[in-house]
Formats: C-alpha cells, structure tokens, sequence
C-alpha cells in the first residue's frame, strides 16, 4: 500500500511529521523545494517586479550591456532583458499548469475506471493510451498551430493530452495494487457506490504517486513549451524563455549573453523538478506494480440442482421456513474460480436457510467454502470468480433477479458485514468519524449531523467508553479489540435484518473474543437481526448459535441445532471439529450443563 499524502499521526495522537516537513528535512528536497518556491513568487508577482513593459521597444538599449538601470541588459530590438524573463516565467509556469491540469483531468480518471472495473474498460483505455504514444507529438504540435493561430492555451493543452497516458498508466497501476483491499471491500459492503469508493477512498492511494508524477512532467511541459517557442510557436510577442532562447541563438558569437540568462532560468527550473520528483519518490516510496486482471468469463448455462454428496439435511422446530420468510436462504449455490487451467468449483451446490432472529453458524476448515459462500450472498467474490444458483433470497426476495445496482442498494441496508481482520478492513487515510459517517451519509440520506449523532450512538452502544474520541481517531491509534467493537458499530448502524460476521473473533486474543461474542449476543436480540457467524471453532458455535452448518471442500456435510449437534453429531469430520475446537475451551462448562439433561456429555 501506498502512503497516504497526508499528516501522519503517532500513537499519543500528535503528528509525527508532514509530507512537507519529511521533504525539507533532506538537503536536496529542501534547495529544490526552495528554488521552485522563489520561481513561483516572480512568476506570481511579474506584474510588480518587472521594471518595464516587455514588449517596449528603446532603440537605445540595443544589445546594451547590464545596467543599474536595464539589469540583463537590451536584447536585439531593444527590449529590457530582465523584464521579458521576469514575465517569461509567468508564460512559462502557466503553460506547465495547463499541461498538468490537462493530463490530470483526462489520465487520473480514466487510470481509476480501468484499474476499479478492469475487464473491457481497461482494454479500451490502455488501447487509446498506446494509440497516443504512437503518435509523434510535435507534427500535432505543428499543425495545431498552424491551424489555431499559434494560440498559446491550445497548444499546452495539446501537449497536456499528450502526457495524460503518462498519468493513465500510473494511476492504472496503482488501483490495481489497492482495488483488492479489505477496506475497499468494507466501503462497498456498506453500500457505498463505486464513484464514491474511487473518489474517496482508492484516491488517498494515488494521490502520493501523482504528486511525484506531476514535479517530474511539468520539467518535461516546460521543455516541450520552450521547444515550440524556439521554432516560433506560441505568438511572436509572448515573452517566453523559449523565445528568448531562439533570439539569443540567433546572436550567440556576437552576443551569448542573451542566450545564457534564458538557458539558465529554464535549466535552474528543471533541474529543481526533476531533484524534487526523486526527493519525494524516496520519502513516499512508491509502489506500482503492472498486474493485469485476468478477464472475467460466463458461466453458460446453470447446473442442474445436486444435493452435496453425505450431506444430511435435517431440521428440527422452526427451522425448515418458506424461502419467502427466510432471512437468508441459497439454493443450490456454486462457486468457481478461472485459473490458467480452466474453472474449478469450490463450492458444489450447497442449500441452507436462515430463519429472521436466528443466529447460524457456518463451520468449518480453511478451504471448506465457507467464506466463499459469504461473499456470494453479499456479491463480493473477486474478479476471477463467479457464482450460479437457483435462487438467492435475502429478506424475501431473489436478489439473483436484481441488476447489480439494485443489488448494491442491499448492503447497508439489509445486510450488515464484519469482516475478519479489524485493521485492514479501516481506511488509515481518514478518521473513524468519517468512516462512520460517510456510509450513512450516501446510503442512507442522512445529514452531517445526524450521521454524527448516530455514529456515536452506536459507537456508545459497543461498549466504546469515550465515543468524541474515537471518533476523532485514526486507525492506527485503536487496538485491535476497538477496532473490532468499531467494525461492528458500523455493521449495525444501518439497521440490517440480516448481519454476517465472517471469523470476528480470530484476529483477537481470548479475553477480547469473550467480549466481541457477548456483544454480538446483545446485539441481536435487541435488533432481533438474523446472525450469520463463519468460524473454525466449534467454541464459538456452542457460546452463540442456535444452529450449525458444517461444511467440508466446498459441501455441506451435516445442519442441526447446537444441542443435537454436541451430543450427537451424525458426521464423523463433525466430531473431530468439536473434539478440535472444545477442549478446554471457555463455554465448555455451559455446554455440560445443558448436555447434561442428555446424559451424554460431549467428547
């Protein structure tokens, strides 16, 4: 990951150091930063510092030597030396600017939507990225401005155009080393439309590199600005340093100096940019990596419905519902991947339900499918896979009949997410304040200050002693129970009928996960929400479930309720789970007492 352009903020919540103060701290950024700030004054105020016209002709200062009047001296028409490159480097920086701005405008967001959405988008923009590196640049030059009058904005922004695959590319680049991040994925479970998450989010990530991009291609604006100049492009009276160099090379055995002043101002400049582009790529480091995504395929046509081989599919009291009155119910999913050897199936055609107000535990092995079924229900599988299913119902209704934007409009509504790492399911560019807010803000049409009222309210509701603060805070100044409670204030702060936490627990050492567990308890009998819990512990299934799923290579091999389930599970890979798992574990003296009514007591 990239380092944010921001402040960065240590531990006891004071700030550690600036871009800008790490930037000076070194000598070559330092004199360089300082050079170009020095340039950028004179360009600034020209109008004041220039001792006369630019263009006032005095027949007397013809090729006149440096003066206490005329500092630079005449040039060959008798115009003051000084003045002209006092106000060149006024031309010369807003020509740079144009052709900044313009590359900025036309590469960073085409950069963003072919690196975001990858497939089609990203061929054809890297296709018209490549067709204009082919094309030579100066012939358009030249006849653009042959045919635009020598107009000296159009041009820049010829040359802006130009240099936009350069910011294409980058941008590109670095939105596919980031677009795979957790807390990208956790904008988008809260309901966050795409634009959003690019501009707010995966944006903090590019922001360092174009920076560094930009001090390197205005040198290269300005080189090309000066080129067009010298061969007389840009209008005759425009006091450019290009122009100035073409009329001292004119008149360099007579004259040099004319052709010195020029030279050095515009070698000065570059140089400065070009030591200030490597200064801030050592202090930012950044990383971009040229991976391509392989192309998402279609699946033809749907399978037919199969019950997962040695799955029971058993259901005891309330448990078998009406899909139309389940919360949560998948009928025959598959899930499968395109590796470079064909697709491969990583979940075969699972079924299961989850009634309103039922907390469901999924368990199983790494590499059983449970998480891939998670992410089915809530449209978040990586690019290079896919899933069919007969039906999907979330709340009642078949999502898989949705288009994708109604399906969006699900999460942070219905559905709530708490992912399994808290640290880097968080943005480190930006507050918890406005992580908290934002989702509320976007999906659910909340105003400043009522996304505030309720991100404290649920922050508060967590458990969390001084909301204000936390609020306040960066991620990196939470520890990783905080930051949990965090993650499950947000998934709760939209109101979902159904909330999914995939291994909430894992990340956390025990005394934590007792908590976290006994919050998420709370949570759902006040909400009344469904509660889907992925896990590889058969302790946290027997503290909060009322009903398991176990699920094995992609199969489900056995569904009952917890008690059943403890005191005989039908499936011999369900026994070794809980002999795992149990041991020793904290609920295990519940456990007993409730199974002792059994008279067989789990082992």
């Amino acid at each position: 990951m990239t380092t944010p352009l921001t402040d960065t903020i240590d531990t006891r919540g004071g700030r550690r150091g600036s871009l800008l103060a790490r930037l000076v701290r070194r000598p070559a950024g330092a004199i360089a930063l300082g050079v170009l700030a020095l340039i950028v004054l004179v360009g600034v105020f020209a109008p004041w510092l220039s001792p006369y016209d630019p263009n006032l002709v005095d027949l007397s200062i013809t090729r006149a030597l440096p003066s206490a009047e005329h500092w630079l001296g005449g040039d060959t028409t008798g115009r003051d030396v000084a003045s002209r490159l006092i106000w060149g480097t006024q031309i010369t920086l807003w020509g740079a600017l144009v052709a900044i701005l313009t590359a900025l405008v036309i590469g960073v967001p085409a950069g963003l939507a072919a690196g975001y959405y990858g497939g089609a988008t990203d061929r054809i923009a890297t296709w018209i990225s490549d067709g204009l590196q082919s094309i030579p640049g100066m012939v358009i030059l030249l006849i653009v401005g042959a045919n635009t009058g020598n107009n000296f904005n159009i041009l820049m922004v010829t040359v802006g155009i130009f240099m936009a695959p350069g910011y294409f590319r980058l941008t590109r680049s670095t939105v596919l080393s980031v677009r795979g991040e957790a807390y990208v994925d956790a904008a988008r479970v809260a309901g966050l439309s795409d634009v959003r998450i690019m501009g707010r989010h995966i944006i903090t990530q590019v922001t360092a590199p174009i920076v560094i991009q930009s001090a390197l291609t205005a040198g290269m604006a300005m080189g090309m600005q000066a080129g067009l100049q010298f061969l007389g492009i840009g209008g005759g009276t425009t006091p450019g340093w290009g122009a100035s160099m073409n009329e001292g090379f004119r008149v360099m055995r007579t004259d040099p100096m004319l052709l010195l002043w020029p030279s050095l101002a515009l070698g000065i400049t570059i140089a400065a940019l070009a030591i200030l582009g490597s200064t801030l790529a050592d202090v930012i480091s950044v990383k971009t990596p040229t991976l391509s995504p392989r192309a998402r395929k279609k699946i033809a046509a749907q399978n037919a419905e199969k019950r997962p081989a040695g799955a029971t599919t058993t259901t005891t009291g309330s448990i078998s519902v009406a899909a139309v009155d389940s919360a949560i119910r998948l009928e025959n999913l598959r899930v499968n991947y395109e590796t470079p050897e064909g697709p491969v199936e990583v979940v075969h055609g699972i079924t299961l339900d989850v009634a309103p107000g039922e907390v469901l535990g999924i368990v199983g092995e790494s590499g059983s499918g449970k998480s891939q079924t998670v992410f089915s229900v809530l449209d978040l599988l990586p690019k290079s896979g896919h899933y069919t299913a007969d039906a999907i119902w979330i709340s009642g209704e078949d999502v898989t009949m949705l288009s994708k934007r109604d399906r969006s409009q699900l999460l942070g509504h219905e559905i709530g997410y708490i992912p399994q790492e808290p640290m880097t399911n968080l943005d480190p560019s930006y507050t918890i304040g406005y992580q908290l807010t934002e989702p509320l803000r976007a999906v659910h049409g909340m105003t400043r200050p009522e996304a505030r009222e309720r991100a404290l309210a649920v922050l508060a509701r967590v458990g969390i002693v001084d909301p204000e603060r936390v609020l306040r805070s960066y991620p990196h100044e939470l520890s990783g129970g905080m930051a949990q409670r965090v993650l499950i204030a947000g998934a709760i702060a939209g109101k979902p009928s159904v909330l999914v936490a995939d291994e909430p627990t894992t990340a956390l050492d025990v005394t934590v996960q007792a908590e976290v567990l006994e919050l998420l308890r709370e949570l759902q009998q006040e909400y009344q929400m469904a509660l889907v819990i992925v896990t590889h512990n058969f302790g946290v299934v027997a503290d909060i479930c009322d009903r398991v799923v176990v699920m094995r290579s992609g199969s489900i091999v056995e569904i009952d309720d917890v008690g059943p389930i403890f005191a005989h599970a039908e499936h011999p890979y369900t026994r070794q789970l809980i002999a795992a798992s149990l041991d020793g574990a904290a609920s295990r003296a519940e456990l007993d007492a409730h199974t002792a009514t059994t008279q067989e007591a789990p082992r």
